[in-house]
């Protein structure tokens, strides 16, 4: 009697039906929530409160100093090596140590001479000349570019000469960009309000992100006695510190005749 051999599994036939209880058991999983939609509903409501609970963190940390850019403190040889050019019809290149060599200098960075936010700090600044006429200490600043009528547009809110610093080197050594983050900081909202409140106008012509400051140089080689980094759009110098800082620089003459 010839006994029968054991038939090995098609493994085509194994294979459709591994396929047909997969597709039984999505049927079931799907029947499973159809009957019970509070389930759906308990799943689409946890991935709505995990979505706002990813907003809200990442809206905290964006105001928060976590993601801001870092500054790097600039050495007076590398401003004073800086190209500087003034804003005549024949322009004039000179070394930036020119402007505090003697009696030392404050010096606005300024980020975008359109903006409402640096024309209400040139204000700020400005009100400080005649403290530093007295202290005999000039009042200048720096910008990256210059367009159009800019430049003439924002001379009302500054009072002291302004030059073009092209290879932008007030704005480093490590230049820092505020890019959208900057729009979902409260601190950049306060500043908005802040210079609206004060009736200060503007426009957004010009480059904008790349973050500007404040320098107090002293004469000589005395070295930087302030200098403020803008962290933020808005962020102003504090100006009794520009004031004291002023107050420390000794001229030239002064401090030739005290060696």
């Amino acid at each position: 009697m010839v006994s029968a051999c054991p038939r090995e599994p098609d493994p085509f036939l194994s294979g459709s039906g591994r396929e047909g209880e997969e597709e039984k058991g999505q049927l079931s999983y799907e029947m499973f929530f159809l009957q019970d939609p509070s389930l759906f509903t308990m799943g689409m409501w946890s991935i709505g409160v995990g979505a706002l609970g990813a907003a809200a963190l990442a809206l905290f940390l964006a105001n928060t100093d976590v993601f801001l850019p870092k500054s790097q403190k600039a050495a007076l040889e590398y401003l004073e090596d800086t190209d500087l050019k003034t804003l005549e019809k024949e322009p004039r290149t000179f070394k930036a140590k020119e402007l505090w060599e003697k009696n030392g200098a404050v010096i606005m960075a300024v980020r975008r001479p359109g903006c409402f936010l640096c024309r209400e700090e040139a204000m700020d600044l400005s009100l400080l000349k005649p403290k530093l006429d007295e202290l005999g200490v000039p009042l200048y600043a720096v910008v990256k570019e210059q367009l159009s009528t800019e430049v003439e547009d924002f001379q009302p809110y500054f009072k002291g000469e302004i030059f073009l610093d092209e290879k932008k080197k007030f704005y480093g050594p490590q230049r820092r960009k505020m890019m959208l983050l900057g729009f979902v900081r409260l601190g950049v909202w306060r500043n908005f309000f802040r210079a609206w409140d004060r009736g200060i106008s503007g426009n957004l012509e010009g480059e904008g992100f790349i973050l500007g400051g404040v320098f107090v140089v002293g004469s000589g080689r005395q070295g930087i006695l302030l200098e403020h980094r803008e962290k933020e759009f808005g962020d102003k110098v504090n100006v009794d510190s520009v004031l004291e800082a002023a107050r420390k620089i000794k001229p030239q003459t002064l401090a030739s005749e005290e060696k």
